[in-house]
């Protein structure tokens, strides 16, 4: 018995000490891959920094107390070689024995090792922007623009996103809808079906008055009368020149030996001169055209040379001018012209048929009501909807009220409807009416007015379906985005849900399966900062408001309340249909409405470049999936 009594002992604490052992060895792999995944979803775009290893250490230590399991000496270490894509751990510690120890066993080591990454699956990503003007704006205390901060955050989301799905067959597309007061989907509309566009649409303009003048208007000359007269130059002398070497004692009888003087004779060809025209006392035009004749005739003289007298000649020399008139009466016609009296403000019905095609359409909108050209920069007027307080959604029965067709996101429009289609923002010939009172510039109610201002609009860079991109093109886009003009949530989230929708009418690409058969996660993320913040003067999708009332009943009253109604009511549409929405508030508060609108656990708040960067950054790491690597 005393024999067995250490093999007894030996047996029996080996199997209750190693039973600890291996409760210790679970609890430090368990720690040891919380340590990593903690580790790996700290890390940001500084790659696996002390920051994020101390992060993987903290968890490391919450989940290992040496106290409980009687250990010592325990250590963790993780690195990472590729910028924190996967983070590797290392754990160790030595277990204290119960029993073993009488055996001289006093402690046995154990050591793990770990490692974490993230994985992205499919997923589609649309980025619904807000490019308002205050993101023109500089942060405060730096020299950096929201705009900026916001393209540096979004390049690093698209960084991020890379690297999780580097090494695997997971599809990421992405999908812009940047907004301000309107969206820049006309492009993708006329691609998809031209159609889609109306022909037709009513725009709060101005058009040409004139006034009707009639004139006697000159239009040329009647049959010319020909006739002529004639005339004659002085007759010139030449020198003399002794005709005959008779001699004569008086001169009496010298003249009358004289031979009687020639005739005129033509002398050479006869030169004609251009024609030359002149308007006579009668307002008759008179052409006329001289034809001068060189003549000559001889005449005789007598002389008297050395107490003698002779005969001597001279030659006469003149031009003989014929002028010949072609006389012509002035012939009028009575004629109606239109002047330009002034431009009278209203709203206008415009042929939009070529303007929607992108080719230059001309309308008499230019100084004076001259024909000016203008050619579609893309941005849209919504179709017919509702001018209600109130909208819901419901998977059941889609959007209420229906006949808001704005905000039907599914629907395309129909050929023989014009009210399910969409017009192009025609900002070059909106203006919107005004009167004067003492001294002052007011909107007016009236139907037409003398009185108008051109109105602003601002149309952000077109949108963009779902596809997927490389670096260098996500970057480009991010750097064309351009902040101008006025916040109107629900129009971003109109076209953020509408384009893509699996059941609206981009659904052809937005179900395009991807090759590796895997199921798609849906996501919309919602930046903006600041609050709805609509007009009533300027030109938006919705018109000019003040004039239009689609959506307010007097142009005014509840104008930013009913249209974040439509933006709850689009929010809902999101998450019904799948989406997980996530919204950024940057540089400004996140509203109960922005609340409202996100999916559960998926709201941020921004104050600066650093938390927007983050903010992205976060809803980059849960697209993703973290896992323990093996």
């Amino acid at each position: 018995m005393a024999a067995t009594v250490p093999v007894i002992l030996a047996l029996i604490g080996s199997g209750l000490d190693m039973s600890r052992v291996y409760k210790a060895r679970n609890r430090l792999q368990s720690a040891c891959d919380a340590g990593t995944l903690a580790g790996r979803r700290a890390v940001s775009t500084n790659g696996y920094d002390n920051a994020a290893k101390a992060q993987a250490t903290t968890f490391f230590n919450t989940n290992f107390n040496d106290g409980d399991l009687g250990a010592k000496d325990t250590t963790f270490d993780s690195t990472s070689s590729d910028s924190g894509n996967l983070v590797s751990g290392t754990a160790s510690t030595s277990v204290n024995t119960a029993i073993m120890g009488i055996l001289g066993f006093d402690t046995i080591d154990v050591s793990v090792s770990c490692s974490a990454t993230m994985g992205v699956g499919n997923s589609d990503i649309t980025m619904v922007l807000d490019t308002t003007g205050s993101m023109d704006s500089t942060l405060s205390g730096t020299s950096t623009k929201r705009i900026e901060a916001l393209r540096t955050a979004m390049k690093n989301f698209y960084t991020t996103i890379a690297a999780a799905t580097q090494g695997s067959n997971a599809r990421v597309r992405y999908s812009f809808v940047p907004y301000s007061s309107s969206v820049n989907v006309g492009r993708l509309i006329y691609n998809l079906d031209p159609d889609y566009l109306a022909d037709q649409w009513p725009i709060q303009s101005r058009a040409p008055v004139y006034n009707t003048i009639t004139e006697k208007v000159f239009v040329g000359w009647g049959n010319p009368v020909n006739s002529s007269q004639e005339n004659y130059s002085t007759a010139k002398n030449s020198a003399d020149v002794l005709h005959s070497t008779t001699e004569y004692k008086k001169k009496s009888d010298c003249e009358n030996a004289m031979p009687a003087i020639g005739a005129w004779a033509n002398n050479g060809d006869p030169f004609a001169n251009d024609p030359s025209t002149t308007t006579n006392g009668n307002g008759q035009q008179v052409v006329t055209v001289r034809t001068d004749y060189p003549q000559k005739r001889p005449t005789y003289v007598c002389l008297k040379d050395s107490g003698k007298y002779y005969i001597y000649r001279r030659d006469q020399t003149r031009i003989y001018y014929v002028y010949t008139y072609a006389t012509s009466d002035p012939v009028y016609e009575t004629r109606t012209r239109q002047e330009f009296s002034h431009f009278v403000y209203k709203e206008v019905t415009y042929n939009t048929a070529t303007y929607k095609t992108f080719a230059a359409a001309t309308v008499p909108n230019g100084t004076n009501g001259a024909d000016a050209s203008y050619t579609w920069n893309g941005c849209i007027e919504e179709r017919e909807t509702e001018s209600d307080a109130s909208f819901s959604y419901s998977t059941l029965t889609g959007m209420s009220p229906s006949t808001a067709l704005d905000l039907n996101i599914d629907d395309a429009p129909e050929d023989d409807d014009e009210a399910t289609k969409w017009g192009p923002m025609w900002d070059e010939v909106a203006y919107y009416r005004t009167y004067t009172s003492y001294g002052n510039t007011y909107l007016s109610s009236s139907a037409e007015t003398t009185q108008g201002r051109k109105a602003s609009s601002y149309c952000p860079k077109q949108a963009q379906l779902l596809s997927t991109m490389s670096k260098t093109a996500f970057d480009a886009y991010a750097d064309a985005l351009n902040p101008e003009g006025s916040t109107y949530h629900d129009l971003g989230m109109i076209w953020g849900l509408r384009l893509s929708s699996p059941t609206g009418p981009w659904q052809d690409t937005v179900n395009v399966a991807p090759a590796n058969g895997g199921k798609v996660s849906r996501h919309i993320i919602f930046m903006t900062d600041g609050i709805m913040e609509p007009s009533i003067s300027i030109q938006s999708t919705y018109g000019i408001e003040w004039h239009d009332r689609r959506v307010t009943d007097d142009g005014t009253s509840n104008q930013a309340a009913r249209h974040t109604a439509r933006f709850r009511a689009l929010c809902d549409a999101a998450k019904g249909k799948g989406f997980r929405v996530w919204v950024i508030a940057f540089g400004s508060s996140l509203t109960t409405d922005l609340k409202y609108c996100s999916s559960e656990n998926s709201s941020y708040t921004a104050s600066n470049a650093t938390q927007l960067n983050a903010a992205f950054q976060e809803i980059a790491k849960n697209v993703g999936e973290l896992r323990v690597y093996q």
